[in-house]
């Protein structure tokens, strides 16, 4: 092994007393998510791509979440199944830093996303007749450019900055992939920046972004509330039910109030736990047992980008429509639902 070379904990050999066959039960439903993740998000945007009928703002929201838990898996699941199903437990140094980056890159890009969708929802409810003048097309599209740009740039610095890092005490990464935090805490550089770095990636990929959702959807209930009619409130509510149910998974018992924002609240909330438990949690002094780190890293980071599609697309009538005009091979016309 190099001088620089990390070695990546492999959760299942620290695990002495699992059975073989729970084991290979484990893994195999690791395999499994990984593959309805791949495909769920391929055929999403897939679909989004030949539909021209779905070639509207919401649609490229949709189908830009899909190509970041694709871009996810990618960076991440080649790696881990690597670690898991054949112990290549060694990963280079220059090649650590690559991944971390690519991370960086993906957890900053959906965080910013869904903070558009939250903006794109609070404009749908307070400005509807300005909305379809206001978001177009073009600016999606800007706004998605914009925001993958942002995400290089910023977390350009926190490469230059971990590339000073000296580990003189292990070089061992209790995680299946390369991630800051860890190196961070694993090194024995003992610079204020390092950690100064940290708390701004926790303010720029989580707090910030969030505080903006929150107010955002603030803003949609006091004009929810304005409206006299239920009827009136139901639709304003089931415009946001994909946003609210990714972002809402802290506050289920709210999710009867905002069912038309559900959807966005679970997937903001799938993007954040996994998020704390990376960023937050290691400075929270909150000792957890490497086995349940690792557990709760790998299901925050597969578990995601399989629901993101189940939550977003598969509810909605158009896409469902155009998954049934692929398998079955008939004209379909269905009602476009927001």
């Amino acid at each position: 092994i190099a001088l620089y070379d990390f070695i990546i904990l492999n959760i299942f050999t620290l695990i002495q007393n699992c059975k073989p066959e729970q084991t290979s039960t484990t893994i195999a439903l690791l395999i499994l998510i990984c593959l309805v993740s791949f495909f769920g998000n391929m055929l999403v945007i897939l679909i989004i791509i030949t539909n021209h009928q779905l070639h509207s703002p919401m649609y490229i929201y949709i189908g830009t979440l899909a190509m970041i838990d694709l871009a996810n898996g990618i960076i991440l699941i080649p790696k881990m199944l690597n670690v898991i199903l054949f112990d290549a437990l060694v990963v280079a140094y220059t090649a650590c830093l690559i991944q971390m980056y690519l991370i960086l890159n993906v957890e900053l890009m959906e965080s910013l996303l869904l903070t558009l969708m939250a903006i794109d929802r609070y404009v749908a409810v307070v400005f509807p007749l300005r909305y379809p003048s206001i978001v177009t097309n073009k600016t999606v599209w800007v706004c998605v450019v914009i925001l993958i740009i942002s995400a290089f740039s910023i977390n350009s610095s926190y490469v230059f900055y971990t590339n000073e890092l000296l580990f003189c005490k292990t070089n061992i990464l209790p995680y299946c992939f390369c991630d800051y935090s860890t190196m961070v805490l694993i090194s024995c550089s003992d610079n204020p920046k390092f950690l100064l770095l940290l708390s701004t990636i926790v303010i720029t990929c989580g707090m910030f972004p969030f505080a903006l959702i929150l107010f955002s959807y603030s803003i949609i209930g006091l004009a929810a509330l304005r409206i006299s009619s239920v009827e009136g409130k139901r639709k304003v509510f089931s415009t946001c039910l994909s946003h609210l149910l990714v972002v809402g998974f802290f506050y289920i018992p709210f999710m009867k109030v905002f069912s038309t924002c559900l959807s966005h609240i679970l997937v903001v909330g799938f993007f954040y736990i996994p998020f704390m438990i990376s960023y937050i949690l290691p400075g929270t002094g909150v000792k957890l047992s490497t086995e349940a780190y690792n557990t709760l890293v790998i299901i925050g980071n597969v578990v995601p980008p399989m629901m993101n599609p189940i939550i977003y697309s598969f509810r909605n009538k158009e896409i469902k429509g155009s998954i049934y005009k692929i398998l079955s091979g008939k004209k379909t016309n269905p009602e476009v639902s927001n």
